[in-house]
């Protein structure tokens, strides 16, 4: 079967960049391994789509928080020390590029995706049946155990200002007005401008619904076996064989695998993450995500009930579970908030892609004709994922890009090119 571009990847990242492609005029088909849109990273994240992280999730730099990871006690990072020697390159890497002045150029990179997020996904949701109404737009909660670290963060969210965002600090009674059972808390920062998804994978299945509902083409398939044959790209879609002269490969934690087959090599890691969901207690409600900037963790209100996100696990990819994050930050919100019984038979893992410089690859893979890159947004694939899908597909059809995509190119990583 024949078209002009085949998208590896049914996340929110892959189905943005097929409906955008789409709108294009291109022939689109989307493939997965398995066959349906939603299932992975982009159904277990807290649904924000965050306008307001205008600072990339920076490497720790001060003594004391090294030490205190270091320890590996805490409930926002968790490591295995065996994979440490093995991970070591890149988290150097990592701390290199969280430098103030590296950080403050890859915040200035990002800036103009952040900017383009939530009229983005509205592009999607005016015209998707089942989308709009999964979304909340309240914003979200960062709030503080103490005084003196809401007063910080107030100090940074004023260094802010040029960029036009919307906020309020609150102390403890401000907070209590609009979320009445959450308690222990010092106050807090409501941040307006993001939209929040109440189920993240179904936005995602919505928008994939979007695509085929348009004359798109959704398939499982086993994109490890993706191969060029002349001028075409081709992969296994069950008994068929699909082709296009244009490929995406945009398959979040796994897209460094289809690549490696190819012969490249990208610098992509994974931080894992965990997430469990909660019944509320009777009576009680909560309306907005709250991250307990403190502890470090995001109890968000889901349709499944009340999800508690962890941050980052540093571990194999592949590793069975190790969730002990989760006990952690459950222990840690049960004395904010009144959570219920756990809901699902057992933690929900997902894998975050990253790259050291806090930067997606966004743009055409040197080395082979067609062959381009939609991954590594770190902690904000459901965040960017539509501006992600407008910028390749200007790309792919030859238009001016909405925003300069020199800081993604692909070709900025040494031994991208293959081997």
């Amino acid at each position: 079967m024949r078209y002009d571009v085949i998208v590896i990847g049914a996340g929110i990242v892959g189905v943005s960049v097929a409906l955008h492609l789409q709108a294009a005029g291109r022939s689109v088909i989307l493939v997965d391994k398995v066959g349906a849109a939603g299932t992975g990273t982009s159904y277990g994240n807290a649904g924000l789509v965050e306008r307001a992280s205008i600072i990339p999730y920076a490497f720790p730099r001060a003594l004391s928080e090294i030490i205190r990871y270091g320890l590996n006690r805490s409930a926002d990072a968790h490591y295995h020390a065996s994979f440490l020697p093995r991970i070591a390159p890149f988290l150097f890497s990592y701390w290199r590029n969280s430098s103030p002045l590296r950080l403050a150029e890859a915040a200035r990179d990002l800036l103009p995706l952040f900017e383009a997020s939530v009229s983005e996904h509205d592009a999607f949701l005016n015209d998707s049946p089942n989308a709009a109404a999964l979304f909340s737009r309240r914003g979200w909660i960062k709030a503080f155990h103490n005084g003196d670290a809401l007063a910080a963060a107030v100090s940074d969210a004023e260094a802010l200002a040029s960029f036009g965002l919307t906020w309020e600090a609150m102390d403890s009674n401000g907070l209590a007005q609009i979320e009445p059972y959450v308690r222990n808390m010092a106050g807090a920062i409501h941040w307006k401008d993001p939209i929040t998804a109440l189920d993240p994978g179904a936005v995602t299945a919505a928008y994939a619904d979007l695509f085929i509902l348009r004359g798109g083409s959704l398939k499982a398939a086993d994109a490890m076996g993706l191969r060029q044959e002349g001028t075409l790209w081709r992969v296994s879609a069950g008994n068929e064989v699909v082709c296009a002269r244009e490929a995406v490969v945009a398959a979040g934690p796994w897209s460094a695998d289809i690549l490696g087959r190819l012969g490249y090599r990208f610098p992509l890691a994974v931080k894992r993450g965990y997430h469990m969901h909660y019944s509320l207690e009777a009576g009680t409600t909560l309306t907005h995500p709250l991250l307990d900037a403190t502890t470090g963790y995001v109890l968000a209100p889901m349709a499944k009930g009340v999800r508690l996100t962890t941050g980052v696990e540093i571990a194999p990819r592949d590793a069975r579970p190790t969730p002990v994050q989760l006990d952690r930050a459950e222990a840690a919100a049960l004395r904010i908030f009144p959570l219920g019984k756990r809901v699902d038979p057992e933690p929900w893992m997902g894998f975050r892609p990253v790259f050291a410089d806090m930067r997606p690859a966004i743009g055409k893979i040197s080395g082979s004709d067609g062959l381009w890159a939609a991954f590594g947004h770190g902690h904000h694939g459901f965040t960017l994922g539509p501006a992600t899908g407008r910028l390749l597909a200007e790309m792919i059809c030859g238009r001016k890009p909405f925003v300069n995509p020199v800081p993604y190119s692909p070709t900025r990583f040494r031994g991208q090119v293959k081997s």
